[in-house]
């Protein structure tokens, strides 16, 4: 397959510049099914992309003409044929804003120059949403036409199956279905006439001839001006500081504002909102392409998506209830020293032992390495259904005396522990890092937590290696 598109983009290549291609190299892109090339010839050079889905080029290509047609910044396209699904766009080279705040040196910080580019970044922004949507075609963008309640529902879906789920944070379904539809009703409620770029972010966008480009706006389509700004400023891993992001938020109040009518008090009253859907749209992007797809620089990316999460919380109350969301976000910021401690492992082996419910599903494995053990404790006496025991855990006293007098528990914990133990010698032996341990129960409080405290007390008495003991449904207690 490799070899037949970059034939047809030598093919589009020749037809277009009379020359041959003397060059094709493949060029680094995002997530998604699109793919880029550099095609050299003798005297120029370009991009050669190939899309197989045809409404998404139809999208980026009169996206693109429009564009141009108003002087905004955004790559030529010299050729295009729709029927192989490819065509020959400008050469911005490969210098992002992104890199360039990356490479900033410790001391030097956000320069004056970065935040130059930022503050030109937003003046770009507002030419795009405002300027760019007059007499804008949107019955070409796709998939929507604009940011909809629906385009919102599955965005919030997105969050809810492929963050939530994949993270192990509990949640009630109907609550949370609720709050969704409270959010949507909410967001809906503001003007939303403008131009939606949908993914302007600092990786999209090229310094290029001293200017900044636009790339990567196939997905755009008409909606609230909220969202891109919050695209901007909230991208985790460029590390802005609160500060910078109220200062570059002023900026872009004042550019908007000589371009459209626009109330800065309405503007600020639905923008912590808007963030907080596009930041829950990426936190689905970076679970299902990392810890799904297992694409490392997306996993990332969680821990900064988790961070702008706690800061937008802390700025105070939302101007719209969502009683559960708001539950499932701070579950989510006490998550993030979890995750973490795993992400940054030490030399040596670590044992993770977690108790979990089998309501909730299994735990995720986040060390990317897979195996280990998973004991059942369903089939170990309930003190949970003993009166006295159901609101305790398994952590207390009366819960770890009732369960060590029983014969199948001491029986149960031997055998697993046996298991263990000869995992442990082979991966010391194998100087590998990790390996997991996992006891379930119905509800996740009182066998499986007692059962990992026991066999995590076993391990500690080793000094040959580490123990990470994880009580997942007793992190959400209320």
């Amino acid at each position: 397959m490799a070899a037949d598109v970059k034939t047809r983009l030598q093919e589009l290549f020749r037809q277009w510049s009379g020359e041959p291609a003397e060059g094709i190299f493949p060029v680094s892109a995002d997530g998604s099914i699109r793919r880029y090339f550099r095609i050299t010839g003798r005297e120029r050079t370009v991009i050669g992309a190939f899309n197989p889905d045809r409404k998404e080029n139809r999208a980026f290509l009169n996206l693109s003409a429009h564009f141009r047609r108003h002087g905004l910044p955004v790559p030529e396209i010299y050729a295009s044929d729709p029927d192989r699904h490819i065509y020959l766009q400008q050469d911005l080279g490969d210098v992002t804003l992104f890199s360039l705040v990356s490479t900033r040196g410790r001391e030097e910080g956000f320069s004056d120059r970065l935040i130059g580019l930022y503050r030109q970044a937003l003046e770009t922004l507002a030419r795009f949403q405002i300027v760019g949507g007059r007499g804008l075609d949107y019955s070409v963008c796709y998939p929507r036409a604009c940011l909809d309640r629906q385009s919102m529902r599955w965005d919030l879906n997105y969050f809810k199956y492929h963050f939530l789920k994949l993270v192990d944070i509990p949640f009630e379904e109907q609550a949370l279905e609720d709050d969704f539809d409270t959010l949507i009703e909410f967001l809906m409620d503001t003007d939303t006439s403008h131009f939606l770029y949908r993914d302007f972010q600092s990786r999209n966008l090229m310094w290029f001839q001293e200017r900044l480009y636009g790339i990567d706006y196939q997905g755009g389509r008409k909606g609230a001006l909220q969202y891109d700004v919050a695209s901007l400023l909230l991208d985790g891993k460029a590390d802005l500081s609160w500060s910078l992001r109220n200062q570059l938020l002023d900026h872009y109040l004042g550019v908007a504002g000589n371009l459209t009518s626009l109330q800065p008090e309405v503007f600020l009253r639905f923008y912590r909102p808007y963030a907080l859907l596009r930041l829950m749209q990426a936190l689905g992007a970076y679970g299902y392409r990392g810890l799904h797809q297992g694409k490392s620089h997306f996993v990332a990316s969680i821990p900064y998506g988790l961070r702008t999460l706690e800061g937008l919380l802390a700025q105070g109350s939302l101007p719209v209830r969502l009683p559960e969301l708001s539950k499932v976000w701070r579950r989510m910021i006490r998550y993030e020293p979890l995750y973490r401690k795993e992400e940054k492992r030490e030399p040596g082996l670590t044992v993770h032992v977690k108790s979990f419910s089998y309501k909730q599903g299994l735990p995720r494995d986040r060390t990317g390495h897979g195996g280990g053990f998973v004991f059942d404790c369903r089939i170990l006496p309930n003190p949970g259904r003993i009166a006295a025991y159901a609101p305790l855990t398994g952590r207390d006293r009366e819960v770890g005396r009732f369960l060590e007098e029983d014969r199948e528990v001491q029986r149960f914990l031997s055998q697993a522990g046996t298991l263990v133990n000869q995992a442990v010698s082979h991966h010391l032996g194998r100087n590998f890092s990790d390996l997991t341990v996992a006891f379930g129960c119905t509800g996740g409080r009182h066998r499986s937590v007692f059962c990992a405290e026991r066999l995590a007390a076993h391990l500690r008495s080793r000094k040959d290696l580490r123990v990470d003991l994880h009580h997942r449904e007793l992190e959400f207690l209320p």
